[in-house]
């Protein structure tokens, strides 16, 4: 994590730890076997544990997003849609050109199967979604800001 310094910094992240938020979150998110997530993160940003355990922790299915997907918001908005995603976890600078890839793409978009949004990482700008929830009013997912995500594992 790299806090306010901007410099990066390893912290160890004990295993119980990890089973210990999930299990104390269980009863905001509902995670079960027929979610699917994404590892779109590198495995040594602190999202991947969430983003990797989830799907460990309750049955559910793990799609790991190539490199190149990940660079380019239309084609991860096509990943997202083609393999049902159900739980995304996305730092809000790499969400908000996904969301202009969803307003260009309105027939992707509609098969979206995203039901859960979780951010971290950074400063979420909700104004920044305004657009993508009018273009969604039935059918948006719920978004959670975990911001610190190091802090509370």
């Amino acid at each position: 994590t790299s806090g306010s310094t901007g410099r990066p910094k390893g912290v160890v992240v004990p295993h119980a730890n990890v089973v210990r938020l999930f299990g104390r979150t269980r009863h905001w998110f509902g995670f079960g076997p027929d979610d699917v997530w994404t590892l779109f993160h590198s495995y040594a940003f602190d999202f991947s544990v969430w983003e990797l355990w989830g799907p460990l922790l309750h049955g559910g299915r793990l799609v790991i997003v190539p490199e190149d997907t990940a660079r380019s918001p239309e084609d991860f908005l096509r990943l997202l849609a083609d393999e049902r995603v159900t739980v995304l976890n996305q730092t809000p600078s790499a969400f908000y050109p996904l969301v202009r890839a969803d307003a260009e793409l309105p027939d992707v978009s509609a098969r979206l199967a995203l039901r859960t949004v979780i951010f971290g990482g950074e400063a979420l700008d909700v104004d920044r979604l305004a657009d993508w929830y009018l273009r969604h009013p039935d059918t948006a997912p719920r978004l959670v800001n975990m911001y610190g995500i190091t802090e509370t594992t």
